[in-house]
């Protein structure tokens, strides 16, 4: 069962991968078609001109909150305190994170996003609980 609990941080480094293939693509296009010269991009105040930012910024969130998902993983992995449940809910804060940069690179409506984080803030809380349970067992 713990060797269950490192499919999830393949899905979740997949979708990192993925993210920042996309961020790279946009990035690509947008200083193409507005011209801009790379030297204009060499700070972060130069960068404040780019206006498709949604791909880069879903980038770096898969870089943040989601460290914790994958040292939760690998704790669980190396105790062989895996379960069911602690699986399922892995594959849940994956399938919510996805949803999470789904919303963020296609409408980005705010409010959905905002509850995609929240559930997978939620699930990934969740997932230290029980963590912590089987571990106080």
């Amino acid at each position: 069962m713990s060797r269950e609990m490192l499919w999830p941080m393949f899905a979740m480094a997949a979708l990192t991968f993925a993210v920042a293939v996309e961020a790279f693509r946009r990035r690509i296009a947008e200083i193409r078609a507005r011209r801009i010269a790379l030297r204009d991009l060499a700070t972060s105040r130069g960068r404040a001109r780019l206006e498709d930012v949604a791909a880069a910024d879903n980038y770096s969130n898969l870089l943040e909150m989601p460290v914790l998902f994958y040292a939760l993983c690998l704790l669980v992995a190396a105790t062989g305190t895996a379960t069911a449940p602690s699986v399922a809910l892995a594959w849940g804060y994956v399938t919510l994170r996805t949803l999470h940069s789904a919303i963020h690179l296609g409408s980005n409506h705010v409010r959905h996003r905002f509850l995609a984080f929240a559930a997978s803030t939620l699930v990934l809380a969740a997932s230290w609980l029980v963590a912590a349970a089987h571990l106080l067992q």
